[in-house]
């Protein structure tokens, strides 16, 4: 049991991510959470974080349920954590012990060293030998992690139930009530994969749907503006990826601004808006040096990844100003040489479970690795599978920019009360759905509302109303 608890100004992020109005979610935090961060089980899920009872060091064989210790009263749930605390650790990956910005071992820095002598049959010998046991990690969960989803999901039927609320309103997460989102990324390594971009425009276009391109600005290869129209002016986005693609991006807190600084040059020279990193290399705490909108460079679980770790979530979010895109599926790259697998089977799971979180598909192919038939026959499956569910009403596949943008509109929205309606109101909202969260036995369960939309338009913008207390 909770021995005492104060009320702080928490479930921000729970609040921020379902666009809920301010009325709804009051929470408290016990005022006895531990010294130190560790893992404790919620419900069917792992927790980082401190807590009322001593977390432990490690995410096996957790000692206790936190769901126990949770108490109800007066509309208010007593938590033995904080929930905003949780996110961020999750996140912002402050549970991994691998986090980028660290110093390197040596092993890491002589494997770069000599990388690009070694053909690139015997580093995918290593990458196989390194990764062969990851998958059987117990946290993040592969090869989906929701982790962020599932905690959420718990505080909502919480609060419903404290509040003796049946549901409530919030802003579905895409756009004309889609159930999810997918993007196709393709990062550009070497100068065979700029070449066959064309051709990959070509495939994509036969599908109907339009992707980005990550090009490296240094070293790898030329970005002309032939190349940069030749890409722009197929309706296509053009991203940056890394500055020299050398694994070292995040090495020295000093060589990173630097390099910071010519990455955000090249980015207004691009006419670019989003960012990803070499191999996906990341310390989410130097983020500040970016001046793009949204960036790439998150695995929801880094299994398969150089670096380890993983957000545990499937939708977006931010950090700081920058929009988070994660990176949800598991890479081409990993697919065919690490796991030696040729079909979409793997994808389908993760879409799958990603689908029924309602949440974010994101795909990294790289023109570097479809040219060959087989490759190339696999991710023509992808797409005609993804097109499949866009045509049942299950996707929508927007370029990379236009999700973000989608994201950061929706999470600038606003509930404001009128005549006994709350209405919807921002730029973008006459995209937006209303949807309804019910408790249900043991969780929870999400449903479009039949609300009508009001015919006035003030500019653009349509308002969205529903009852308040519904």
């Amino acid at each position: 049991m909770i021995e005492s608890t104060q009320i702080v100004n928490t479930g921000r992020a729970f609040r921020e991510d379902f666009c809920f109005s301010d009325d709804f979610g009051s929470f408290s935090v016990a005022n006895n959470l531990s010294d130190k961060a560790g893992f404790f089980r919620f419900g069917s899920a792992t927790l980082y974080g401190r807590c009322s009872m001593n977390p432990s060091p490690s995410p096996k064989n957790l000692p206790f349920d936190a769901l126990d210790q949770v108490e109800s009263n007066d509309s208010t749930v007593g938590l033995p954590f904080d929930p905003d605390e949780v996110f961020d650790n999750m996140r912002m990956e402050r549970y991994a012990t691998n986090a980028a910005g660290t110093a390197k071992n040596i092993l890491y820095d002589a494997y770069y060293a000599v990388r690009p002598l070694m053909p690139v049959w015997f580093r995918r010998h290593l990458q196989k030998i390194r990764l062969q046991n990851s998958r059987k990690l117990p946290f993040p969960q592969w090869p989906v992690d929701y982790t962020v989803e599932i905690i959420q999901e718990q505080l909502l039927h919480l609060a419903l139930c404290a509040e003796r609320r049946a549901r409530v309103p919030f802003l579905w997460f895409w756009p004309h009530g889609y159930p999810a989102c997918a993007i196709i990324t393709h990062d550009v390594e070497t100068d065979e994969g700029l070449e066959f971009c064309p051709t990959l425009m070509d495939i994509n276009d036969s599908f109907g749907i339009k992707s980005s391109f990550q090009l490296v600005p240094e070293q790898r290869y030329t970005v002309s503006d032939r190349v940069l129209a030749g890409i722009r002016d197929r309706g296509f986005e053009i991203n940056v990826h890394d500055l020299n693609h050398d694994g070292h991006l995040y090495s020295d807190r000093q060589e990173f601004l630097r390099r910071a600084a010519k990455i955000n040059q090249y980015a207004r020279a691009f006419g670019a808006n989003g960012f990803r990193s070499g191999a996906m290399y990341r310390n989410l705490d130097w983020y500040d040096a970016f001046t793009f909108s949204y960036d790439m460079s998150v695995p929801t679980v880094g299994h398969l990844e150089a670096q380890g770790g993983g957000c545990c979530t499937v939708r977006p979010y931010f950090i700081g100003n920058i929009l988070q895109l994660p990176l949800t599926t598991t890479q081409d790259y990993s697919l065919f040489h690490i796991l030696g697998e040729y079909s979409i089977n793997l994808w389908k799971r993760q879409i799958d479970a990603i689908i029924a979180k309602n949440g974010l598909l994101s795909f990294i192919v790289h023109p570097d690795y479809i040219i060959e038939k087989k490759a190339r026959q696999t991710y023509t499956s992808l797409l005609a599978y993804l097109s499949q569910l866009r045509a049942e009403g299950k996707l929508w596949i927007p370029r990379p920019g236009e999700a973000a943008q989608w994201w950061r509109r929706r999470s600038q929205m606003r509930w404001v009360q009128e005549a006994g309606l709350w209405k919807v109101t921002g730029l973008g909202s006459e995209s937006a759905q209303v949807a309804y969260a019910f408790a249900t036995e043991g969780g929870v369960t999400y449903q479009p509302s039949s609300l009508t939309q009001d015919t006035a338009l003030s500019g653009s913008v349509r308002n969205l109303a529903v009852e308040v207390g519904s």
